[in-house]
């Protein structure tokens, strides 16, 4: 079943847990990723618009995007950077939190154009909110061994997906819901994750491996968290994580004014192409799992002698990271060519890479350091990458310094995209050394044996 244990109730509930968590994450987790849909609203409903006074207004208000830029920048960097207290939180108290996320969409109801600055608090509660719901299900890939990294893929393949519940809010707006309406439902969703964290989910995070008697709310006993990030792993999957985090970021935060730019300022175009972008984002849960089948694909074959599950894991890893860098390139050279059609292609190539990265990120942390560590490394590199997403402020300065054309920016970044392919080399080199330090063993132990029946 999977690859899950215990009686066929316990499995029962597993599978709920799975599925009712896949739910959570697709309908809630990773919405804010959808803001270029919702900036469509909010500049319909005059969201900053009082900066606008002095500009001479065509459509185009440089003051007004680069606010909404902020607005995108500072919620992004709260929902990498608060990762890190928040997986110190997992590590010790498992599931029990959710109530970040409906302070935010209670705040983003609440507001107006008059109060436009609450934006800032609201999309940074959503955005924190919803990294805690991820992190609290990526821990149900341990209930199912052989399908471990498939379902960790899974969960972030949906909450990319969730960016496209602003879609539908836009929709809803153009067919007369009010904004309000809408946020004031997701608020009242709180319900569902409340039930779901008090019946389904455990207490505390779950173990890897687990064993057949494995009670919800088992601890282990701590191992050297330091020489995990210390290491070169750590460091190389950092750097590999930041700089397309970093390029995905710019590419969402100035989606609306290129695509503005490209469109002459028809309203009609951009709102096609922004629900183009938005339905592609959907797609995440769709992308996910190939990453996933990729990673545990060397687990349907017995492991050669001598080998280690780890070590399996690790080499099965390098093209995941290897494609995952690949995609990067190729999307970040289509967003740099300004030609408006061919955005098409860049949409579903951002989709394909975030999909890859944010799930090849989670699963190579579970593969590479101990599972009891998960909940902070995996925070720490979030919060990590954070702050290096903050070079988007900059990019989004010199943008304007260049009259509001993104082609420089752009190149920049591309160049910078390819200092990811130095993790799957690494990786790659790792295990190789692991295989030679393995055959020289063999051999060793082998001369020993034949030395000895000499005897």
């Amino acid at each position: 079943m999977l690859g899950c244990k215990g009686s066929s109730g316990t499995a029962v509930r597993y599978k709920l847990t799975l599925a009712t968590g896949l739910l959570e994450c697709l309908c809630f987790a990773g919405v804010v990723f959808g803001w270029a849909s919702l900036v469509f609203v909010l500049k319909t409903d005059g969201y900053f618009s009082d900066l606008c006074i002095n500009v001479i207004y065509n459509g185009d208000c440089s003051p007004q995007d680069d606010n909404f830029s902020l607005v995108f920048t500072v919620a992004s960097f709260m929902n990498n950077f608060l990762t890190l207290p928040n997986g110190f939180f997992y590590d010790h108290f498992g599931t029990m939190a959710t109530l970040l996320y409906t302070t935010g969409t209670l705040i983003v109801a609440l507001s107006n154009k008059a109060l436009s600055f609450l934006l800032f608090p609201a999309l940074s509660f959503i955005a924190v909110g919803g990294i805690l719901f991820l992190m609290t299900n990526m821990q149900v890939g341990n209930l199912f061994d052989s399908h471990r990294s498939t379902i960790i893929t899974v969960y972030n393949g949906a909450f990319d997906s969730s960016s496209v519940i602003f879609l539908i809010i836009k929709v809803l707006y153009e067919r007369g819901v009010s904004f309000r309406s809408s946020f004031l439902f997701l608020s009242a969703c709180n319900l569902i994750h409340l039930l779901r964290t008090l019946f389904l989910m455990p207490k505390s995070h779950i173990p890897y491996s687990i064993s057949d008697d494995y009670k919800y709310g088992g601890r282990g006993v701590d191992d050297d968290f330091r020489s995990c990030v210390l290491s070169w792993f750590f460091l190389w999957h950092l750097i590999w994580l930041s700089v397309m985090q970093l390029r995905h970021y710019f590419f969402i935060g100035t989606l609306n004014p290129m695509l503005n730019r490209l469109a002459n300022q028809d309203p009609d175009i951009v709102s096609e192409y922004t629900n183009a972008f938005a339905f592609t984002q959907f797609c995440g849960v769709l992308c996910a799992p190939w990453n996933g089948l990729l990673m545990d694909r060397h687990k349907r074959k017995p492991l050669d002698p001598g080998v280690s599950e780890r070590e399996a894991d690790l080499r099965s890893s390098v093209l995941s990271l290897l494609l995952t860098s690949l995609q990067c390139l190729l999307f970040s050279i289509c967003a740099s060519i300004p030609f408006l059609p061919l955005q098409y292609v860049t949409f579903i190539l951002q989709v394909l890479n975030r999909s890859f990265l944010y799930g090849g990120n989670a699963a190579f942390i579970s593969i590479a350091f101990p599972a009891r560590h998960f909940g902070k490394l995996y925070g720490l590199v979030m919060s990590l990458s954070a702050v290096v997403s903050l070079l988007q402020y900059p990019c989004f300065a010199l943008n304007k310094v260049l009259g509001g054309d993104p082609f420089y920016v752009n190149i920049i970044l591309t160049v910078l995209t390819l200092l990811a392919f130095i993790h799957p080399v690494y990786v790659f080199l790792h295990c190789r050394e692991m295989a030679k330090q393995r055959e020289n063993s063999q051999s060793i132990l082998e001369a020993s044996i034949q030395e000895t029946s000499m005897y």
